[in-house]
């Protein structure tokens, strides 16, 4: 953000769209360091949306859930996507189509007025209570 939000700023603004993860919105159990620096994400988003906006320059979060990446099945191939999918209320891991059109709208003149926004696009996952589950 320090590196681009000069540039934008004598460019007249612009949009910065930070990737985090759900665990950036909510706890869970193992992922203390990883959860740590996505909450970072989290903050520094905020903070530096009230400090740019002034300037014409918006700043978002995007939190993915689980996504069918090499990266994800790394931890257990097709079961663990099994496993990841009935835990989701879609019932279905999300895939990387389902994440771009998401940063390609933060980024475009279409979301204007969204500022400081943190978008789960996670399947649902993040909106159950504990005793939902």
């Amino acid at each position: 953000m320090q590196a681009v939000s000069r540039t934008m700023r004598k460019n007249g603004g612009g949009s910065i769209i930070n990737a985090s993860s759900v665990e950036g919105l909510a706890g869970m159990p193992s992922c203390t360091a990883y959860a740590a620096t996505k909450w970072a994400i989290r903050g520094m988003t905020k903070c530096a949306a009230m400090e740019l906006g002034p300037k014409g320059i918006r700043v978002n979060s995007v939190h993915p859930g689980m996504i069918d990446t090499p990266m994800t099945r790394v931890h257990g191939g097709d079961a663990a996507m099994e496993y990841g999918a009935s835990k989701v209320p879609l019932r279905r891991v999300g895939v990387p189509d389902d994440i771009a059109p998401v940063y390609v709208f933060l980024a475009s003149d279409e979301s204007s007025y969204i500022n400081g926004a943190e978008i789960a696009v996670d399947g649902g996952v993040t909106s159950t209570h504990a005793f939902g589950a």
